[in-house]
């Protein structure tokens, strides 16, 4: 970009727009997302969510080009932007000079669970399930998106109530997981509990009083690895329904992890177990 001539600079220029007040206003931020990560995630499917983008008129790296080219591929013209009109569409948030408006992603629900359990018994593979007790922190939610694609998992399950849900901030941390990944928020998470124990899903809950170590249990089977909320762990209806409680032997003075680094404790040390 360094070698364009000043008369595509200007005509770049006459091309900019603001984004009109009642435009941005008129959207709910469930409706934006941003961060050239999160952005670039959503444009890479084969039919995309994004249906328009700023970009602040300060970009001009090899990043802001990579994700131009997939939007353009969608038929959408990144549009730019002051940098301030972006802190103003999204404040309090690292934007990255990015912002996009999408139609937001589908509610999942009990019913798409099931029929995800449906497809993985037809293709004989055992379910992996990640399942979070009201983590209301979309930071912790995000990460725990993240490390449960990467180990591999099927799905990340949560309740509707008292819980973050995939917003803007979620999906940004996620790094793209949140667009790829199922994320299922149900109605009653102790009946879904129930019935993944008879669909023969071994329910995992993890807590800091239990007499067995993460690495003392066979997590090879249909899983479900349940984490509990911030400082709260698992509620007591939740754990009541576990077929196992485990804990993360420590060393050290650190009485507890962080829920996302714990979730990947534990999803690595069931991939490894799965893996052998």
């Amino acid at each position: 970009m360094s070698n364009q001539s000043s008369k595509d600079k200007n005509l770049k220029h006459t091309k900019r727009r603001r984004a009109p007040k009642s435009e941005a206003s008129s959207s709910t931020r469930g409706d934006l997302i941003f961060g050239l990560h999160a952005i670039q995630a959503a444009l890479e499917v084969p039919v995309t969510r994004v249906k328009e983008i700023w970009i602040a008129d300060e970009r001009e790296d090899a990043r802001v080009v990579s994700l131009t080219e997939a939007a353009k591929r969608h038929g959408i013209t990144p549009q730019k932007l002051a940098k301030d009109e972006l802190d103003e569409m999204m404040p309090n948030v690292r934007h990255q000079g990015s912002v996009a408006r999408c139609t937001p992603l589908g509610n999942l629900d009990e019913t798409d669970l099931f029929k995800l359990l449906d497809d993985l018994d037809e293709r004989s593979e055992k379910p992996f399930l990640l399942i979070l007790d009201c983590v209301q922190d979309p930071h912790n939610l995000g990460a725990c998106m993240r490390t449960a694609e990467a180990a591999g998992a099927n799905a990340v399950i949560a309740p509707k109530d008292r819980a973050s849900g995939l917003t803007a901030t979620a999906l940004k941390v996620s790094s793209g997981a949140g667009e790829r990944l199922p994320f299922i928020q149900v109605t009653n998470l102790a009946r879904v509990l129930r019935e993944l124990q008879q669909r023969g899903v071994w329910l995992v809950g993890t807590s800091g009083d239990s007499e067995q170590t993460l690495f003392d249990v066979d997590l090879k089977g249909p899983l479900a690895i349940i984490l509990g909320a911030e400082g709260r762990g698992i509620r007591r209806l939740t754990r009541e329904n576990c077929d196992q409680v485990i804990y993360i032997p420590m060393q050290g003075e650190a009485e507890s992890l962080n829920v996302s680094v714990a979730a990947g404790v534990c999803l690595f040390e069931a991939a490894r177990q799965r893996s052998l």
